[in-house]
């Protein structure tokens, strides 16, 4: 699945960040006018305030479903982008592209982290994404404070904490949590 364009700005997980995934399906032959108009309501989107990015998927497969992702600094953010006026004209304003929305899945905070892509599957039950998130907490606790420990044992307390937060937190999110969620997808899915 290949992203067409994307607009991001970092912020930190689960502070009440939402994403917005949703699957459309386009008639074969209307390709092109459907990314036309996605592209545009993206963009028109992403002008709205709180408005974090925005991702376009094409299909994996041909036939496939399109995915078009939000990204809104909390629920006030989305529900304003939802209820504009300038999202209903783009609505009102997609006769001729042959598509339809199969799926929409709201994810928020650590949610992101176990969403498998290309999917709108619902997320795991929150005490297997808790036993999974300590999966990948122990390790990175535990190499810190052997490797990085003796480093900063004689730095105050309020910074030591903050340089082992800035380092845990990074690790979680671009290494152990990706890694966690892929290793433990079928546990995760199971039931679902």
């Amino acid at each position: 699945m290949a992203i067409t364009e994307t607009s991001e700005q970092t912020v930190p997980a689960d502070n009440g960040e939402v994403s917005l995934l949703i699957a459309r399906q386009v008639d074969p032959g209307h390709e092109e006018d459907f990314e036309a108009w996605a592209h545009g309501i993206l963009e028109t989107a992403s002008a709205f305030p709180d408005h974090l990015g925005y991702g376009l998927f094409r299909p994996a497969v041909s036939g496939g479903p399109w995915f078009l992702v939000h990204r809104f600094r909390d629920q006030a953010a989305l529900r304003r982008w939802q209820d504009s006026t300038e999202r209903a004209a783009w609505f009102s304003n997609c006769l001729g592209h042959h598509h339809t929305e199969i799926a929409r899945r709201e994810l928020h905070g650590m949610e992101t982290w176990f969403a498998k892509p290309g999917t709108a599957r619902p997320a795991p039950p929150r005490w297997k994404m808790a036993i999974s998130s300590g999966l990948a907490i122990f390790p990175i606790s535990l190499a810190g404070n052997a490797l990085l420990g003796p480093y900063l044992v004689d730095l105050h307390f309020v910074l030591r904490t903050a340089a082992f937060a800035v380092v845990f937190s990074t690790l979680m999110t671009y290494v152990a949590m990706p890694a966690v969620s892929k290793l433990l997808r079928p546990w995760l899915t199971r039931g679902q």
